[in-house]
């Protein structure tokens, strides 16, 4: 017997969370009945339907994608804008997001249906590392850095320590480039840290996922990840000890 949120996550239809979202809405079904409550657990022999469609396991696949600029980080968008799936249109499992990427940043982005796996990567115990290129207006100097590097204010909440890498200042262009590398998922943190600074952003991009990196990957181009790498990331996320 399992949770039956586990196993909507399982087949591919959702992360965990966003099967117990399903649930409270009344999207799903056992053996013909709508349920509702959390931790109602189902076994093999049971008929589980989302949306009017039975579920089916199916094989669990993982992609590295690197997102253009002005995309959603979503599956669907109710204002037909461009989604990142509409660069998966070949691929036949039901993948999604693991985590987002602001409209205007892009980057490395993991695309997933491995519930599991998707949830544990967004955890905020597993401190799974992101690194940013970011291009600022202005000249981020030193100081601010090491302010960032030992932890900011944030709407009443101290950031971990980041690990911060000045790549080039230029006066004339009134610019800074500078890798940021966190280590938690607050909403749009690397802007919010930014802002604290009265710097603003002119380019954000996602350079590195925990073991990941683009390596010579094309914007608007994914490929699937290679064994090694799933390996690699399963290990790092269970070494925190995340249950179920």
């Amino acid at each position: 017997m399992e949770r039956l949120q586990k196993v909507i996550a399982k087949a591919g239809i959702a992360s965990r969370r966003n099967a117990e979202k399903l649930i409270e809405q009344g999207r799903v079904k056992v053996n013909g009945k709508i349920v509702r409550e959390m931790g109602v657990q189902v076994d093999v022999n049971d008929e589980i339907v989302v949306d009017n469609k039975p579920i089916h396991k199916e094989e669990k696949v993982y992609y590295l994608f690197n997102k253009p600029k002005n995309v959603i980080t979503t599956v669907t968008d109710t204002h037909d804008r461009t989604t990142v799936l509409d660069y998966f249109s070949d691929v036949r499992e039901r993948i999604y997001p693991v985590g987002r990427l602001d409209y205007e940043t892009t980057g490395l982005l993991i695309l997933t249906n491995d519930g599991d796996f998707a949830q544990k990567m967004m955890h905020p115990k597993t401190h799974v590392n992101k690194t940013y290129c970011v291009t600022v207006e202005g000249i981020f100097t030193d100081k601010m850095a090491q302010l960032l590097a030992d932890g900011i204010l944030l709407e009443g909440k101290k950031t971990l320590p980041a690990i911060i890498e000045i790549l080039s200042r230029s006066k004339k262009k009134n610019q800074t480039v500078l890798n940021i590398t966190i280590f938690e998922g607050r909403n749009r943190e690397i802007r919010k840290m930014m802002e604290y600074f009265h710097c603003k952003v002119i380019h954000l991009d996602r350079i590195a996922y925990g073991t990941l990196d683009l390596g010579k990957l094309q914007r608007g181009k994914y490929r699937k990840l290679r064994s090694y790498e799933i390996k690699k990331l399963i290990a790092l996320v269970n070494q925190d000890g995340i249950s179920d």
